[in-house]
């Protein structure tokens, strides 16, 4: 017997029909790429978004087509969002920050019909526009003003297509499994893979993210979301904040720390979401000008893990609470946050600290399991590490045109690469990436948790930790350090300061003070170019004994 309930498909422009509906007037504010602020609303986003929809259509553009964005977190790139994923086509989010023949890849891989661009990257599309077949038509995400510096043949200006279409234009009507978004790995290894989202995994995502206990986006709260909407939806922020009715100010391309504190003072932000990264550069900006943090009250912190330098700092210097997050593109992408649960909030704060550390516990939806290599369960103990598998609605079930064959376990869940520990309260701790974690005499040692401590020490700005080469252990650590500008150290100032925080055996047989630390497109540290410029690096504890 089925229930007798109506039939309403979960498809995520009844987000926007929504947001106009009951939240019309509330606003969407952007730096906008020729540098001004712009203010729109809601409502005034649905009737444009709508007009764009009618501009595709007119390209020919239908269900199941790909168009890309190559854009900035403004009102112009959300329109452009919802004008596409309304009509059944699929929004095809692209990183900039990846290398020029990755993006060709991408692209070419996906088959894009469309592509929307901010004029910052016209020179780059410029150049490798021949490469690129199936792109049939330019959009430049600016006005006639905008335009006229471009050399583009054949370039549309975005606002004129929202001026000549029609906001006569229905949405949905498809299947809410269709497909909404495409997001690429940032391709660490191989090329980059595609996830392909569906509008139920979406909603879905989005209804749990708008929890209480995860991000906790309500109509009363300003968001910020500096995470880039290339960076699997934002972290689904581009859904939940017009869900709730939230107001959204986008940041454009502006993410130093004195941009970012502008938007947050000045528009009177609640909330907001990013890398560490970023927080770190506003940590630091905020100290030097004594600045102060009048209206934020949470930040959620992902993309890596959360060095206890910048909790301490938002909490102790500016009453901001921060949560941890994990995720990845294929999980939509949030799956854990580090949000207490009642046992924990009971806990001083100090005891608590060492839970927020730790990516969190799941919500409802989100299955983890931790194996060994055997794919044997393993307990949750909080010491027990093992590779952390994932399964839910909103979790990859294959990538986009079936690359990298069967990645389900017999049980359908997803192996994420990472090495993680559970405790007792269900709050996983991501150790490494499988391929980076330290083997060590037939133990594992946590280039993670390392690197964060080292990053604490008050003349660090960045640390990194490989495993180098050794001959009697296998691997030990080598701790790299980027220094803050005008700062200078010694190795045992280091080894000092990870003394009695970590076990002895896990201390760096090494110091390297390096000018620069690599970072990927998403803005993590890219270990795979460490491990290759020192790949031949002798550590000390490696020399011969002299006779």
């Amino acid at each position: 017997m089925l229930g007798l309930m109506q039939d309403w498909p979960l498809t995520v422009d009844k987000i926007l029909d929504h947001a106009k509906a009951w939240h019309g007037g509330r606003e969407i504010v952007s730096r906008s790429a020729e540098g001004p602020i712009v203010r729109t609303t809601y409502a005034e986003a649905h009737v444009r978004a709508k007009r764009l929809s009618n501009a595709l259509k007119g390209m020919g553009v239908g269900v199941g087509d790909r168009v890309a964005t190559l854009a900035w977190n403004t009102a112009r790139h959300l329109e452009t969002w919802y004008g596409i994923m309304g009509i059944g086509a699929v929004c095809h989010t692209l990183n900039p920050r990846l290398f020029a023949e990755q993006l060709c890849y991408i692209i070419n891989h996906a088959e894009d019909k469309v592509l929307f661009t901010d004029l910052t990257f016209l020179p780059i599309l410029a150049q490798h526009r021949d490469q690129l077949p199936s792109v049939k038509h330019w959009v430049v995400m600016t006005d006639r003003e905008g335009m006229k510096g471009v050399d583009f043949p054949g370039a549309l200006c975005f606002e004129d297509l929202i001026e000549q279409n029609s906001a006569d234009c229905v949405w949905g009507g498809f299947d809410e499994n269709t497909a909404a978004g495409l997001c690429y790995t940032s391709g660490t290894t191989g090329n980059p893979k595609g996830v392909l989202y569906s509008h139920r995994s979406n909603f879905l995502h989005t209804l749990v993210t708008m929890g209480v206990d995860v991000l906790a986006i309500s109509a009363k709260d300003v968001v910020l979301p500096v995470v880039p909407m290339f960076h699997a939806n934002a972290w689904g922020i581009a859904f939940s904040a017009p869900a709730a009715g939230a107001k959204l100010v986008m940041p454009g391309q502006k993410l130093d720390g004195a941009s970012v504190h502008e938007l947050l003072e000045s528009e009177g932000v609640t909330f907001s979401a990013a890398v560490p990264t970023v927080w770190q550069m506003l940590l630091a900006h905020l100290r030097e000008t004594n600045g102060k943090l009048t209206t934020l009250k949470r930040v959620v912190i992902g993309g890596s893990a959360v060095p206890e330098a910048i909790v301490r700092g938002f909490r102790d210097e500016f009453g901001v609470e921060v949560t941890h997050a994990w995720g990845m593109t294929e999980t939509s992408p949030l799956g854990t946050q580090s949000t207490p649960n009642a046992a924990i909030a009971a806990m001083p704060p100090e005891e608590q600290l060492r839970y927020r550390l730790k990516q969190g516990r799941p919500p409802v939806t989100v299955e983890l399991k931790l194996v060994d290599d055997e794919n044997k369960r393993l307990p949750h103990d909080g010491t027990t590490f093992g590779k952390l598998k994932v399964k839910g609605p909103f979790v990859v079930r294959e990538y986009f045109r079936g690359d990298g064959g069967e990645i389900l376990d017999p049980e359908g869940f997803f192996d994420t690469g990472d090495v993680s520990t559970i405790d007792e309260h269900g709050f996983m701790q991501i150790t490494d990436r499988a391929k980076d974690v330290i083997k060590s005499g037939g133990e594992w040692i946590s280039s993670i948790e390392i690197e964060n401590l080292a990053a604490g020490h008050p003349k660090a700005i960045l640390a990194a930790v490989i495993g180098v080469a050794h001959p009697k252990w296998d691997e030990r650590p080598l701790l790299l350090v980027k220094l803050k500008d005008g700062e200078s150290a010694t190795k045992q100032e280091f080894l000092d300061y990870l003394e009695g925080k970590i076990a002895k055996w896990w201390m760096p047989d090494d110091v390297v003070f390096v000018d620069e630390i690599p970072l990927g497109a998403t803005g993590k540290i890219d270990k795979k170019v460490i491990r290759q410029k020192f790949e031949d690096y002798v550590l000390p504890t490696a020399q011969p004994v002299k006779a």
